[in-house]
């Protein structure tokens, strides 16, 4: 069977169509269809398809806009089950008919808030990897104080190789200049270390053949370096990746809680709580993540955006737009031109430099003026 053609970019403006799985979730279909009717209706031009069980549809969304429409699938595949194994069974689960809407032409992009696996299997099984793609990745973008950075791999391949790493460098700087504005976006790998003689084999391997790309290749990055935004594109692999964006999750909902209990516990706390509360609302502007939508499985053939499983409205409306711009932009057609290029450009052998005329007469030439 033929594989799809990477979409190329549609006009700046020009409304795309987006699929969206609204069976998965953590909160069910509620939130997906309400946080995708709002996508919607703030973008009138883009096409939302509505990929799940009408009935349950229709019970949730009442009058659909013009630019709404419905998809019927009558299976899910749940959070609990092997994707693979589920994906086989179910033929009709809305994962796989959301992503065959791309495939076939009838969406430009898929949005999904469930099985994490089943997902990215769908899309890899359905849709296929881009030509010169090993492995598709997983980005995320966190948010700084300077702005969002990406961060990949998050979750799609635990044992990348240097190549990989290499390729992650590539799509995850198409993806931060084309969606995220970011102009000659600096790239940085994730180590022990700040200097480039620091981490492991792969990591040394990695610095090695983006050194010798036309990457903004910046070297390491610490841990520590991540709120600081030193790099708009943090490379890893996929545990190192989950691990860090985790945390960081972790880290906020704890921070807040802890704030939440100072200012709750007696009437200084809540008279404080008045005095900060626009300091407070701003610096959580900084950390609320739903902002970003979703995380896009850069490296296959149509955009693919996995948003997190307990995602609710607010999050799958910035999913969906976080979907539509990356389709409108064209992002897998510039991934797989990019690294076309770069294999073009490997496998043209370097021309020696002509050598330089000297100044004078070879050693054994006669002056002119001495010429009889």
């Amino acid at each position: 069977m033929t594989e799809p053609e990477p979409q190329p970019a549609r006009t700046e403006g020009a409304g795309v169509r987006v699929a969206v799985d609204v069976m998965g979730g953590d909160h069910g279909p509620a939130e997906v269809v309400l946080g995708a009717l709002d996508h919607a209706r703030a973008y009138p031009a883009d096409q939302v398809i509505l990929v799940g069980d009408e009935t349950t549809i229709r019970g949730i969304a009442k009058d659909l806009p013009a630019n709404v429409s419905i998809v019927h699938a009558s299976q899910v595949v749940g959070m609990d089950e092997h994707p693979a194994l589920a994906l086989r069974e179910k033929k009709d689960s809305s994962i796989l008919v959301a992503v065959d809407q791309v495939k076939h032409g009838a969406a430009d992009a898929v949005v999904t808030a469930g099985h994490t696996g089943a997902g990215m299997a769908a899309a890899v099984l359905r849709l296929g990897r881009l030509p010169g793609v090993d492995r598709p990745a997983l980005a995320v973008q966190m948010l700084t104080a300077k702005g969002p950075m990406v961060l990949l791999d998050i979750g799609a391949n635990p044992d990348s190789t240097a190549e990989n790493l290499v390729q992650y460098a590539r799509m995850g700087a198409i993806f931060a200049e084309r969606v995220l504005g970011v102009a000659e976006p600096r790239v940085a790998l994730l180590s022990i270390g700040e200097e480039k003689g620091k981490g492991d084999a792969r990591i040394q391997r990695a610095t090695e053949l983006l050194d010798a790309t036309d990457l903004h290749f910046e070297g390491n990055v610490e841990g520590k370096d991540l709120t600081t935004h030193m790099a708009d594109v943090v490379v890893c692999d996929a545990v190192l990746g989950n691990v860090v964006i985790k945390f960081f999750e972790g880290l906020s909902t704890f921070i807040f809680d802890l704030w939440r209990a100072e200012f709750s516990g007696s009437l200084r706390g809540r008279l404080a709580y008045l005095l900060m509360r626009p300091g407070v609302a701003r610096i959580r502007n900084v950390f609320d993540y739903e902002k970003v939508g979703g995380s896009p499985l850069l490296g296959v053939r149509g955009t693919v955006i996995i948003t997190h499983g307990r995602a609710r409205r607010r999050m799958v409306a910035y999913a969906v737009e976080v979907a539509a711009q990356t389709a409108r932009t064209g992002v897998p057609a510039l991934i797989a031109e990019s690294l076309a290029a770069a294999k073009a450009a490997e496998a043209t052998p370097a021309i020696p430099a002509p050598i330089a005329a000297t100044a004078g007469p070879a050693p054994d030439a006669v002056p002119f003026e001495n010429a009889r």
